[in-house]
């Protein structure tokens, strides 16, 4: 089953549009505060609070995984009910650095799962990885208003968390720029009238590299994206065009489109962010700097509009904008999406899974940056129980267990 365009979208013609007053005042909570996606999120509170006054955008929790002190800055700073740690390990350098300020403090992944289920209006998910599955549904399951900023909740779980979403009347807003463009644009319900949705990217920092040069990157030129400023893990999959491919499957279940009408073009301004092509020839086109505060802006107040901190596109001064075709050989990764999108069931969970421990490995120096996508696929290829449906969250988190297991004995071989 996928994620319906009625259950993630529908909702993007509300019967009543809300006050923006009621908008402003949602009790928001951001899982994983102290990433880049948290720390936009909380920048575009501080400027909604200067812009509409200091009561707005109430918080209830923020959660992080190890950075307790960072995570105590940003309590100090927003004033949220609870502030928790995944790593139990921090819990008292949390609680000292929060004691006398009536916040609540606790620790561990169940204490982050109970802060999602906690009644906030508004969640942003913006925990890395497959961390984001049980904490993300929680807030799905209370009908919560998404904001989501994770891909792996779709790409890994994709029919799991649609059922809970069509179950619940949650509402998601996506947070990747590509995946709001498409949101905002994208007018249809009916895919039939829809001709190709094309994601951009931005190519990362090797779309030009010969492939013989890109056998020596170094973790340090992998994560220096040219346009973005990103978590480590995401500027790799950037940089290996891995993010796009997930993107591709993240798109495929959010808008329910078939892999046919998916496309990617190289865009290295990162200025359109989404093309939609429809039946009658019109194709139509989001555009905005790239900076991630305008998306969360926009799904944090979604269906009002707020001012955000993001600078203003100014097209008399842009540089020229170009597009162009992947190189499937500079880029194997995406192939290996693509593959996967089409095979579906546990497809996309084990692709994802893979790719997370290859990555984890190559920042840590013990594999090339060539040897991601090897491992990618290597994995792909051993794991049986790739076509099998993905009928639960037991059956994904079994699938992902099994997965990074496989993958990081991979990796092991690969150092011998």
């Amino acid at each position: 089953m996928r994620v319906s365009m009625k259950a993630i979208a529908a909702s993007r013609h509300p019967s009543a549009m809300p006050a923006l007053a009621a908008v402003l005042h949602r009790r928001v909570t951001v899982l994983g505060s102290t990433g880049s996606i948290g720390v936009n999120t909380l920048d575009v509170i501080a400027h909604a609070r200067k812009t509409y006054g200091a009561e707005v955008f109430p918080v209830e929790a923020l959660t992080a995984g190890a950075n307790a002190k960072k995570l105590a800055e940003q309590a100090r700073a927003v004033r949220p009910r609870l502030a928790v740690i995944g790593d139990e390990r921090h819990y008292t350098e949390l609680k000292a650095a929060l004691s006398g300020t009536g916040i609540e403090v606790a620790a561990g992944a169940e204490a982050i799962v109970a802060a999602a289920g906690r009644p906030a209006d508004a969640v942003m998910v913006a925990i890395i990885g497959a961390a984001a599955l049980k904490p993300a549904l929680a807030a799905v399951m209370r009908g919560a208003h998404l904001a989501l900023a994770n891909k792996e909740c779709v790409v890994a779980a994709g029919p799991v968390f649609g059922a809970a979403v069509a179950a619940s009347g949650a509402t998601v807003v996506p947070v990747d720029s590509e995946h709001n463009a498409v949101f905002q644009v994208l007018c249809a319900e009916d895919a039939d009238e829809i001709d190709t949705v094309t994601l951009t990217a931005s190519g990362g920092p090797f779309r030009d590299w010969p492939i013989e040069q890109m056998r020596s990157v170094t973790p340090e030129q992998a994560v220096a994206h040219p346009n973005w400023s990103m978590g480590a893990k995401i500027s790799v999959d950037s940089a290996t065009m891995m993010n796009k491919g997930l993107e591709l499957i993240e798109a495929h279940f959010l808008f329910a489109l078939p892999p046919e009408k998916l496309a990617v073009a190289v865009h290295p301004q990162s200025i359109v962010h989404a093309l939609i092509g429809h039946a009658d020839g019109s194709t139509l086109a989001h555009l905005s700097p790239p900076d991630m505060r305008t998306p969360i802006a926009h799904a944090l107040a979604w269906p009002r509009r707020i001012s955000s901190p993001s600078h203003k596109l100014d097209l008399a001064n842009t540089v020229p904008i170009t597009f162009q075709a992947p190189d499937p050989e500079r880029f194997p990764s995406l192939r290996l999406a693509v593959e996967a999108m089409k095979a579906g069931g546990l497809a996309p969970t084990i692709l994802n899974a893979a790719n997370e421990i290859a990555v984890e490995w190559f920042l840590s120096r013990k594999i090339g940056f060539l040897d991601i996508p090897r491992v990618v696929e290597k994995t792909l290829s051993e794991c049986d129980g790739a076509a099998s449906a993905a009928n639960s969250l037991e059956d994904v988190l079994a699938a992902d267990g099994e997965t990074r297991i496989r993958a990081g004995n991979l990796c092991r071989r690969m150092m011998m």
